[in-house]
């Protein structure tokens, strides 16, 4: 073994190659920059207006009925979210929350004049609207998150005065009041339409305006004349009703009792025609009965006539007259009696020329 030899030196390790700095310090600038905008956001919000708060926050919330519209430096964006929370580029970014369901603009104090010159305010004017989800992005392009102001609030205060410019304070007070909601409607939607096909008018409800006292003063006036006016029209109306009513319960009545009258009639009369029939039928039956008996006194009649035709021959008249004389108790004295007894032969005789003629007349 050589012990003069010198030991080997170690090896040395693989130098790492040499990293790029640019990299790794502009990752270090994006955080420290990220985290000085998020300490700014936490001190400044509080205190901010809601456009600074927009446009500084990175989480936000889009409201159930809303969607999110964005600007990105400046430009609207045509892309919108749905309602939840989303992420956005503070200060970047800046976004609104625009309702898209139904929504109910206020629209207070509108003075007007009349045609007449009568100065009156309409207090508030409620006017239902909607914007269409599809056309958010095309409405607000043209006029901006605050398109109702132009084609709400200003609209209504340039329809009612064109409105009250026209007609008189009879007509915007009382005779056509009725019509204002229905024309300021179709007055806001005719220009929507037109100008922001995106805004939907719904309805629009139109206080009672305010009037000057005085005129106030002769319209209650006119309205209690009015009043008494109807109410007595309405009175008259109701005696004419009550009238008509108890005509109607007369007129009922005496159909009531003429068709009683009438059933009674007719009872009357059938119980007569019963009657007659009755005695028809009593006639028939003595007619009949008398028929029957006077034939059978005729049919005896003519039989008995038959029989004395028999027996009266000579022989039984001169046997009923000898009877006769017989049967006689009175006595008769005097110079003429024997005038009185009349000679049998001669009163055969008789008989008989009587008996001829009789059968020579048959």
């Amino acid at each position: 073994m050589d012990t003069g030899a010198q030991p080997t030196p170690p090896r040395r390790p693989p130098m790492e190659p040499l990293r790029q700095q640019g990299n790794g310090d502009f990752t270090g600038i994006i955080v420290v920059l990220f985290g000085f905008i998020v300490v700014c956001s936490m001190v400044l919000l509080p205190s901010a207006s809601p456009n600074l708060k927009n446009s500084l926050t990175v989480l936000h919330q889009v409201p159930e009925g809303h969607v999110g519209v964005y600007w990105v430096g400046g430009a609207l964006q045509k892309t919108t979210t749905t309602p939840g929370f989303h992420l956005k580029l503070p200060l970047i970014t800046h976004y609104e929350p625009v309702q898209v369901t139904l929504q109910t603009d206020l629209v207070r104090d509108i003075p007007c004049g009349t045609k007449g010159g009568v100065m009156i305010n309409f207090d508030r004017i409620e006017v239902v609207n909607r914007l269409k989800k599809d056309s958010v992005y095309d409405t607000l392009l043209n006029y901006g998150v605050e398109y109702d102001h132009t084609w709400i609030y200003d609209k209504i205060h340039h329809e009612i005065n064109q409105f009250c410019s026209v007609h008189s304070l009879q007509e915007v007070y009382i005779d056509m009041f009725d019509q204002i909601d229905e024309t300021m409607k179709d007055a806001l939607q005719a220009d929507c339409t037109r100008y922001a096909p995106g805004i939907e008018i719904l309805s629009v409800r139109v206080t009672k305006p305010r009037i000057p006292e005085s005129v106030r003063r002769n319209f209650e006036q006119m309205e209690e004349e009015r009043t008494k006016v109807l109410v007595s029209v309405e009175r008259q109306r109701v005696a004419e009703k009550e009238a008509e009513t108890q005509k109607k319960i007369a007129i009922t009545e005496a159909e009531k009792n003429a068709h009683v009258s009438k059933i009674i009639m007719e009872q009357k009369l059938m119980e007569k025609d019963s009657s007659r029939k009755q005695e028809e039928i009593s006639n028939s039956m003595y007619v009949a009965r008398e028929k029957s008996l006077a034939d059978a006194k005729y049919y005896q009649t003519m039989k008995e006539a038959e029989a004395n035709k028999l027996k009266l021959t000579p022989e039984f008249l001169e046997l009923k007259f000898i009877e006769a004389i017989a049967n006689n108790s009175k006595m008769f004295f005097g110079n003429k009696i024997p005038n009185m007894v009349l000679d049998q032969r001669l009163l055969g005789n008789y008989l008989k020329d009587v008996e001829g003629r009789r059968n020579l007349e048959a």
